[in-house]
């Protein structure tokens, strides 16, 4: 008698699938919480820059590639979704509504394919200026081309075409919404799942070590130049997705300041994890939207947050988030939360006061005419009297020096908190 086979199945990852079903909770109860219009116009932008900035991750985090022109594929694939969505409703094309951003991801991926090939031969700031020429190269082109592009004015739509489907027209912005989390929920899958592929792990050996990649028999160039296409068909499939929103598709969704967006929000979000760009595409509709209501100087207020990321945070987010659940894992963040609680008092206390003297000095040079009295916080400020300079720079100042204070002391516990980590899993790993 032959003996029988013993199969072993590996069990599954509880843990992945509680966090995938939050993820998906999230999508179908936001617009439920937030129900004004502007909210729910922000989760769809949202949406949408969850999958361009999880797209450009491919490149930036998976490979190593930082890309200066990505905003190439998405404005390739919302100008062909746009055009696409026209023919449609002309009755030229047979494609629903729902099949729109398809459209975008293929013109996305091809485009990526033409222009990938070149780009992808060199690694390193030969890639970066690369992108950066083809990137001007073709925003200048589809100027040029007004019958493409709609010249200045752009090329307008009307997403709400045939017959309605389960009372489904997509004129209501929160059908909209719901079209682009369930592409969101879709790509994002997709985009983890190849991490998970032999072609993601050696996208991220091609980052870590293209020689020796070549070395065992792998071609760099062809490993990076297919995650470029890839990444370029959910570029575009984002870029779909936003002219369905908008309905309108114009040259700035090929600007450079599109492509630095990405750039700028996918590494605060924390490049180096899968959940990062998420994080940060988050924030860039914050800022774009919210941020840039509130004050002119919205991108200087930018501008520090990168600059103090960099010095203080430079894995992102995402790299805050995971390292203090690490300590929290080990049951030691109740050692560390004052710290947080006198780093966080002190560093709004200098963000007041230099907060408050940027919009006086924007407020002198933009709104003079207005007089020099503006509203800050809820307080009327006098930017041509002494004491409210005075006293803006003294709670700055003084922010600052607490926060150095506060910066050091933590530093010192965090110190002691690893090393009694590191103690606590030798610990268990000699039993």
């Amino acid at each position: 008698m032959s003996k029988a086979k013993d199969f072993h199945f590996k069990p599954y990852n509880v843990g992945r699938w509680i966090v995938w079903g939050f993820f998906a909770l999230i999508l179908l109860v936001a617009p439920r919480i937030w129900t004004s219009g502007l909210a729910q116009t922000m989760l769809t932008q949202m949406g949408i820059g969850v999958i361009a900035c999880l797209a450009y991750n491919i490149l930036l985090g998976q490979g190593g590639m930082l890309s200066f022109g990505h905003a190439v594929y998405s404005g390739m694939g919302a100008f062909l979704a746009i055009h696409a969505l026209n023919m449609a409703g002309a009755g030229t094309l047979g494609l629903p509504v729902s099949l729109i951003p398809l459209v975008g991801g293929f013109a996305g991926l091809v485009c990526a394919a033409l222009l990938g090939y070149v780009s992808t031969k060199k690694a390193g700031t030969p890639f970066a200026m690369i992108t950066l020429g083809i990137g001007e190269l073709v925003f200048a082109l589809a100027l040029m081309l007004p019958e493409f592009s709609g010249g200045e004015g752009g090329v307008s739509s009307n997403r709400v075409i045939g017959k309605p489907v389960m009372g489904i027209t997509f004129g209501p912005q929160i059908q909209v919404y719901y079209l682009v989390a369930v592409y969101c929920f879709i790509c994002t899958a997709a985009m983890f799942a190849l991490t998970r592929t032999p072609l993601g792990r050696m996208l991220n050996a091609v980052r870590d070590n293209p020689e020796r990649v070549e070395f065992v028999g792998y071609d760099t160039h062809w490993v990076r130049f297919m995650a470029f296409t890839i990444s370029g068909f959910f570029a575009g499939i984002a870029g779909g997705l936003g002219a369905i929103n908008t309905e309108i598709v114009n040259g700035e969704v090929l600007h450079a300041s599109r492509s630095g967006a990405y750039l700028l929000f996918t590494f605060l979000g924390g490049a180096t994890f899968f959940f990062g760009p998420i994080i940060g595409a988050v924030l860039m509709v914050i800022a774009l939207v919210l941020l840039s209501e509130l004050t002119s100087a919205w991108l200087l207020y930018l501008g520090l947050v990168f600059l103090f990321m960099v010095m203080y945070a430079p894995g992102g987010f995402a790299s805050l988030i995971l390292m203090n659940l690490r300590v929290a894992a080990f049951g030691k963040l109740g050692r560390i939360w004052t710290s947080y609680l006198a780093l966080g008092g002190a560093a709004l206390a200098a963000l007041v006061g230099a907060a408050a003297m940027i919009e006086m000095l924007y407020h002198r040079q933009l709104n003079e005419a207005l007089g020099p009295e503006l509203r800050f916080m809820g307080a009327t400020l006098n930017s041509s009297g002494v004491d409210a300079w005075f006293g803006a720079g003294w709670l700055m100042v003084v922010g600052i020096g607490l926060f150095e204070v506060a910066r050091r002391h933590y530093a010192h516990q965090w110190g002691a908190i690893q090393e009694d980590i590191e103690k606590e899993i030798k610990r268990r790993e000699s039993l």
